[in-house]
């Protein structure tokens, strides 16, 4: 029998398979791509359930969001496959869904209709920009710094909204914010949770977000401060109450371009950072350090933004947790589609997966958030002209309750002190294009 299975193997891997993603010419087959799509997929699974826990806030349909995030993950996910011949798994991003909850429509006061507009109105510009080469050009202009600040910015934001998901802070009139009730057996679940989830990423145990989160949920349900689902299986929830619902109208206003810009900003900055460290992870860097095929990658990403808009969730991205399924020995297409794959299956357990409350989403949000703060020990504050700008970028990310705001004083204030300082050089022309581009939005605003 097993003499059987692996000459059907071996015949997958010589006849259409081979031929799609050149399996032999990336040293892999069939059994490790499935492996490493598998991988993949457990450690970028959260997504199913926070993505719409944080979209949900802004009136829009869970179950719907449900959908939406399931289908732009398998869309996404197949066209960088297929386009690019790569194993990254794409799915709407964390930090670009909290801009467009927390800033664009809680913040700015727009309909969530409004903010799916202008995310459609980023994700054509996004295209645009790749079409016609400018994407490189604008990521080139912005200094090292700036991005990291955009990294290390979400990070805190997202912990921020992870700590108030799982209401171990709550409001306060003194002082905007206060802990919580920490009697409260769920807020108690949720500092576990924080716990079980950092001790399993610490340990690369695979899946250790949906684990932790999995763990918190059960043991919610068993001490009564959870309710289970009515059934598992079902099948998928509409996406019609979301589903290409654009005002545009609303979307054609001064007040709605910092939104655009913010989105645009994050979606390329933490793209190409994305893609570099994945195609670093795979060995598909060339000898000059570029990425190759970088064309077809960023137009595949691309195009999974504008998809993402349509089926009515915030902007798909390359996933960096496609490192784990690298890790695995994952380097073709064909542990893209392992993952759109199971992202189509998990459709039906959208009972299950939307009843999980916010003291179990709330953990995964929180350490995402550290996660994130990697790139801070890359930034030299000891220069002052370096570590100001990204310490008013995390500072007023959070004060303003804006990832949009933060940016804008992160990107002025390095143009200025640079300026003043006599560091002139260090600023690219186009840095000061961007800088009075934001300065003239604050104005008019």
């Amino acid at each position: 029998m097993d003499n059987v299975s692996n000459k059907m193997v071996n015949t997958a891997e010589n006849g259409i398979l081979e031929r799609i993603f050149h399996l032999s010419k990336n040293k892999t087959n069939v059994k490790t791509e499935m492996l490493a799509g598998l991988t993949t997929f457990l450690t970028m699974a959260y997504i199913l359930v926070v993505n719409p826990s944080i979209l949900s806030q802004t009136g829009m349909d869970k179950s719907a969001v449900f959908t939406a995030t399931a289908l732009a993950s398998v869309i996404g996910t197949v066209i960088m496959a297929l386009m690019a011949n790569y194993p990254f798994g794409m799915a709407p991003g964390m930090g670009l869904n909290a801009l467009f909850t927390f800033t664009i429509c809680l913040g700015m006061k727009f309909s969530w209709q409004t903010a799916l507009a202008a995310s459609l109105i980023e994700g054509v510009i996004f295209l645009l920009l790749n079409v016609f080469k400018i994407r490189q050009v604008i990521i080139d202009s912005v200094p090292q710094t700036l991005k990291h600040a955009i990294s290390i910015g979400i990070g805190f934001f997202i912990t921020f909204i992870g700590f108030q998901d799982a209401k171990v802070i709550v409001g306060s009139e003194a002082t905007l914010t206060t802990i919580g009730n920490l009697k409260d057996p769920s807020v108690l679940l949720a500092c576990l949770g924080v716990v079980i989830i950092a001790i399993l990423y610490y340990k690369n145990i695979r899946g250790s977000f949906i684990i932790g989160m999995i763990v918190v949920y059960a043991l919610g349900a068993a001490f009564g401060v959870a309710q289970l689902p009515s059934q598992i299986v079902s099948m998928p929830p509409s996406v019609a109450p979301i589903f290409m619902q654009f005002d545009f109208k609303s979307a054609m206003v001064i007040g709605i371009i910092p939104a655009i810009l913010s989105m645009l900003f994050i979606d390329v900055f933490d793209s190409i950072g994305t893609l570099i460290g994945l195609a670093s992870k795979a060995g598909y860097l060339d000898e000059n350090g570029n990425v190759l095929n970088a064309d077809k990658v960023l137009t595949a990403d691309a195009v999974g933004s504008v998809v993402g808009a349509c089926l009515g969730t915030s902007t798909p991205v390359a996933f960096v947790e496609s490192a784990s399924g690298i890790a695995e020995g994952g380097r073709t297409g064909l542990a893209g589609l392992t993952i759109a794959g199971l992202f189509f299956l998990s459709l039906f357990f959208s009972p299950v997966l939307t009843a999980i409350p916010g003291f179990a989403t709330g953990p995964v949000l929180i350490v995402l958030g550290a996660v994130m703060m990697e790139p801070i020990a890359k930034v030299d504050f000891s220069d002052f002209t370096e570590g100001l700008p990204v310490f008013l970028t995390l500072v007023l990310t959070l004060l303003t309750y804006s990832i949009t705001d933060g940016l804008a004083f992160g990107f002025i204030s390095y143009v200025l002190i640079k300026l003043f300082t006599g560091k002139s050089k260090d600023i690219p022309v186009p840095m000061y294009f961007i800088a009075i581009a934001f300065g003239i939005l604050f104005a008019i605003m």
